[in-house]
C-alpha cells in the first residue's frame, strides 16, 4: 500500500497521479541530500496552491460578508498567514510525511511552521491539478475556512497594536500610547525598544527594527499582561 493511502483516506481524496501528493512533501532540501533522485520539490506547486487559497479565500468573503475592503483583506491574511496554515497542518498531521534534510529536520519552531504552511498549500495545488478546482476548493472550505468562525469571535484577525487598542479602550476606557524607551545600534542597523503604555502604567515592551515592529511586539506583550489585568510597572 502507498505510505500515502492513510492520508488521502483522511482527506476524502484520492489522487489519479500519486506523484503530485508525494511532491508536495518534498522539501528543497531534502533533495540537497539526494541529488540523484531525479524528484521535484514542492516550491512551484505550491506557488499554484497558494494563488489557488487565495481566490478561494477572497471569493468566499466577498460573497458572504459585505464589509468593506479593509475588513476583507484583514480577515483572509489571517485565514491564510503562516501559524493558521501551519495549525491545518498539525491537524491533518503532514509532518509525518515530510521528505526534509537532517538539518531542516531539527530545524527551530519558526521554520517548522513555516515548512508546514507551504505543504499545506502544496497539497492544495497538488488537488488543484489532480482534481480540478471544485475539490480544491472543498479541500479549503472544510480546513481552512472553516476556521473563520473562531478567527472573528477571538479577534485573532488584528494586528497585536489594533487588538491592544480595542482592548484597552473597552477595559480602561484610555487609548494605549507608544514611546521609545531606548535605540541601540548604528544608523543603518537601528534596533528600537518601544514601551506601550495605558495612562502612566506600562504594559508591554518590544524591540524590532523599526518603531512600528516595536510597537508591534510591545502590544503583543500587553496583551498577554492584560490576561492578569496588571501593568509592568
Amino acid at each position: 500500500m502507498n505510505p500515502l493511502q492513510e492520508f488521502q483516506d483522511r482527506l476524502g481524496i484520492h489522487f489519479n497521479d500519486i506523484s503530485l501528493l508525494e511532491r508536495a512533501f518534498i522539501h528543497r532540501s531534502y533533495l540537497n541530500e539526494h541529488p540523484k533522485l531525479g524528484l521535484e520539490h514542492n516550491e512551484r506547486i505550491e506557488f499554484l496552491g497558494d494563488a489557488v487559497l487565495e481566490l478561494v479565500v477572497t471569493d468566499f468573503l466577498y460573497r458572504t460578508y459585505p464589509n468593506p475592503e479593509g475588513d476583507l483583506t484583514n480577515w483572509r491574511s489571517a485565514l491564510v498567514k503562516t501559524e493558521s496554515l501551519a495549525t491545518v497542518a498539525e491537524t491533518l498531521k503532514i509532518s509525518e510525511y515530510f521528505k526534509l534534510s537532517r538539518g531542516e529536520a531539527k530545524g527551530n519552531a519558526r521554520s517548522h511552521a513555516l515548512i508546514s504552511a507551504n505543504a499545506v498549500e502544496a497539497i492544495i495545488g497538488a488537488t488543484y491539478l489532480d482534481q480540478g478546482y471544485d475539490m480544491a476548493k472543498k479541500f479549503i472550505t472544510d480546513h481552512i475556512i472553516s476556521r473563520l468562525p473562531e478567527i472573528l469571535e477571538t479577534g485573532t484577525w488584528m494586528d497585536p497594536k489594533s487588538k491592544f487598542q480595542e482592548v484597552a479602550q473597552e477595559r480602561f476606557g484610555l487609548t494605549p500610547n507608544y514611546k521609545v524607551m531606548e535605540e541601540a545600534g548604528p544608523d543603518h542597523d537601528k534596533i528600537f525598544t518601544i514601551g506601550v503604555y495605558v495612562g502612566d502604567s506600562l504594559y508591554g515592551k518590544g524591540s524590532g527594527s523599526s518603531k512600528q515592529a516595536g510597537q508591534q511586539e510591545a502590544a503583543a506583550a500587553a496583551l498577554e499582561k492584560l490576561v492578569q489585568a496588571k501593568p509592568v510597572a
